[in-house]
């Protein structure tokens, strides 16, 4: 019998990330199972699940039940009933998360063309992470996964990483995310800590043609119960490129798209071998898997 690998509810199911996320899940021979989406009962929805007059103009979700949110995390919500019977769960890419939910709340970043927030799916996340990290389930959350894990952590944000290194003299030459959205930027990543679970599950100290695709970041993780255990550097600027917390039995946190590398290598793709090996990517999901059995 194949185990189950969970993958947190997305309301964009059809998304290349998603779908390279299940395609990875199936290649190491576990079945993915989708969670249907957690709700808050601090939050209003309609018959469908929408939100009711809890967005603004841009799709954050509201000031008033974004503190209500992170005050009650999952303790006000069905997740229980959702995630009763999971061991591991992913994560996946996907839009930005509002900034109403960071610890200090933050506005709109005033880009139009990178304007895509999904407050209901926030809600979701932040509610499954909460418990999933207090009832010590193995996680693996990747690029606004591990954004979604700092933010419920109390991290400090990027809102847009191109401004960031403007606003320290620097450029960030495309590294994280190509400026017309059509490739996966591909970069290094340095492993910062080689007692860390990137370290272990990996076996390298430097990850090479990590496919990336983003526009936000974390910049600090102080007063956080997570530790840097990756990172980028690009024109002297660091950029956090994994996370994890080592008082957990799996908890790890990557920017980057291993799930994209997987689905290039396993369709054939054209430009497969401008990113991480198959084996490269493939580790990330193989350790996740295993390591309900080092729970046990």
């Amino acid at each position: 019998m194949k185990k189950n690998i969970y993958v947190a509810w997305s309301n964009k199911q059809d998304s290349y990330s998603f779908i390279s996320t299940i395609k990875t899940i199936e290649a190491i021979g576990c079945k993915p199972v989708v969670l249907d989406m957690v709700k808050s009962t601090d939050v209003p929805y309609d018959a469908s699940n929408a939100l009711v007059d809890a967005v603004d103009e841009h799709g954050i979700l509201l000031p008033r039940y974004a503190e209500e949110v992170k005050k009650n995390n999952w303790k006000h919500s069905n997740v229980t009933e959702i995630a009763k019977d999971i061991d591991c769960i992913i994560f996946p890419g996907g839009s930005d998360i509002c900034p109403s939910l960071y610890k200090e709340a933050g506005t709109w970043h005033g880009i139009e063309a990178d304007t895509d927030y999904a407050a209901v799916r926030d809600i979701s996340d932040y509610a499954l992470m909460s418990y999933c990290l207090e009832k010590n389930i193995a996680i693996l959350a990747i690029c606004r996964g591990m954004q979604m894990l700092s933010v419920v952590s109390g991290a400090t944000m990027i809102a847009d990483i191109p401004t960031y290194f403007h606003s320290q003299g620097a450029d960030d030459n495309e590294t994280h995310r190509d400026k017309e959205k059509q490739v996966f930027a591909s970069h290094d990543v340095d492993v910062t800590d080689t007692s860390s679970l990137l370290y272990k599950t990996s076996k390298k100290t430097k990850l090479t043609k990590v496919p990336s695709w983003h526009h936000q970041g974390v910049l600090s993780l102080e007063g956080t119960g997570l530790v840097v255990t990756g990172e980028n550097v690009t024109n002297g600027i660091k950029m956090i490129e994994a996370v994890e917390r080592k008082d957990l039995s799996f908890c790890l946190g990557v920017q980057f798209h291993p799930e994209v590398a997987v689905r290039k290598h396993v369709l054939h793709e054209e430009d497969a071998d401008q990113y991480m090996t198959y084996e490269d990517a493939t580790c990330f999901f193989e350790s996740l898997s295993a390591s309900r059995l080092a729970k046990s």
